[in-house]
């Protein structure tokens, strides 16, 4: 598992969806599940959006259980914050977990308030660093180098990077039509954060309505409301009928 390449999202969902393939991918074994095929398990079909979690489920096991005890250099837990965040997980009461840990339902109390302060740590943490990023990225945005040839050198030539993204991958800014979606991540990003611009802050959407403005801007409307989800641009509810931006 290659943590640096994956989301927390990914991360938590135990694959992640490659749009070069139109498939989604087992974080732990490689398995493609490519969409439009449908799988059979224990004689029950499944599509493919469906069949990767049911072969996260029959062929590895308690996700989260992998995740807690993989040998990851970037997981730092102690075996016994791993026993006892597996056992929170099991929604076992304060009682019985101290019971199990032959500790007192005090001692469960705190040491579960001090992994909520380490959660909240790491959310500062990765705020922090990700605005630190951004600025950088934001203040060292690469000028398109003039080519030898050019006879008028003037503002026409000042590009930056993202303008000459825009220009590659739609074909049309106003309305806004997407060409191709990219493969490069920082690519990606400014592709997605121009269709985020196409949407209102606070305002909640259901899945049909979001479906058809995706629609218009692209094709495969499914694999960009995919990325708006999994990069962190919306929100959704769990039963995914509606959408919200961040």
């Amino acid at each position: 598992m290659d943590v640096d390449k994956l989301t927390i999202e990914e991360l938590k969902n135990g694959y992640r969806f490659d749009i070069d393939t139109n498939s989604y991918i087992c974080n732990n074994c490689g398995k493609r599940f490519e969409v439009g095929e449908i799988y059979s398990f224990a004689g029950r079909f499944f599509e493919a959006s469906r069949a990767i979690k049911v072969h996260l489920s029959t062929e590895h096991g308690n996700y989260l259980k992998q995740l807690l005890y993989s040998e990851s250099k970037y997981n730092t837990l102690t075996d016994n914050q791993k026993e006892l965040l597996f056992l929170i997980y099991s929604d076992m009461s304060d009682k019985e977990i101290a019971k199990i840990l032959d500790i007192s339902p005090s001692t469960v109390r705190h040491q579960r308030f001090m992994l909520r302060e380490k959660a909240k740590q790491a959310k500062m943490y990765l705020a922090i660093y990700e605005q630190a990023i951004e600025k950088k990225s934001s203040m060292d945005e690469a000028i398109v180098p003039i080519h030898n040839d050019a006879t008028m050198v003037d503002d026409r030539y000042v590009i930056t990077e993202k303008e000459q993204i825009l220009k590659t991958v739609f074909e049309n800014l106003s309305p806004l039509r997407l060409k191709t979606f990219p493969r490069k991540e920082k690519n990606k990003i400014v592709v997605l954060t121009k269709i985020t611009e196409q949407l209102e802050h606070g305002k909640h959407y259901m899945e049909k309505e979001l479906n058809q403005i995706l629609k218009e801007i692209y094709g495969d409307y499914a694999v960009i409301k995919r990325y708006l989800v999994d990069y962190g641009f919306m929100e959704r509810t769990d039963d995914c009928k509606e959408y919200w931006l961040k």
